[in-house]
């Protein structure tokens, strides 16, 4: 039964509200994670817990519970002079950086006016409602480097 502490393999499809295909993972290579370590949005990880291998479910996460809302302050224009001179700057290429307290963010470059850079701090799924039609295809006990690690290994040991 997944429960925090469980390595949990799925097979998933996530589309938008328009039913467009945004990621999926099927049987033959699942998605692992570690339950209740964080690793997938907060209102799937709700949504699976006390299911177990061979359950089917299909859920609705609302923005709050997924990428987040779309924040505005995340939209910028900043001067092109403010990116190194051999940065070749690319309409949807992306780049992290560090806000003041120390977090990282990653931006993606949304447009480039002559002297001018636009660019969107906020993840490429915030604002959506995401749907995922899941099945669980395991359920197993985490090992203790696992645990200790708070991310799940491969079958063949670790995978970073």
């Amino acid at each position: 039964m997944i429960q925090n502490g469980k390595v949990v393999d799925l097979a998933y499809s996530l589309t938008n509200t328009a039913g467009e295909v945004l990621d999926r993972a099927d049987a033959r290579d699942p998605f692992t994670y570690l339950h209740g370590s964080g690793q997938i949005v907060p209102g799937l990880e709700s949504a699976l817990e006390g299911l177990k291998a061979g359950d089917k479910k299909k859920v609705s996460v609302e923005p709050a519970e997924g990428y987040g809302e779309m924040n505005p302050e995340l939209k910028l224009t900043v001067s092109r002079s403010q990116f190194p001179k051999e940065a070749n700057l690319e309409v949807g290429m992306q780049f992290e950086t560090q806000t003041p307290d120390g977090h990282g963010v990653v931006f993606t470059v949304e447009a480039l006016e002559a002297d001018k850079v636009k660019i969107d701090g906020n993840h490429p799924l915030a604002g959506q409602v995401l749907h995922f039609d899941v099945e669980v295809l395991k359920v197993r006990e985490a090992t203790e480097e696992e645990l200790d690690h708070g991310h799940a290994h491969g079958g063949d040991g670790h995978h970073h």
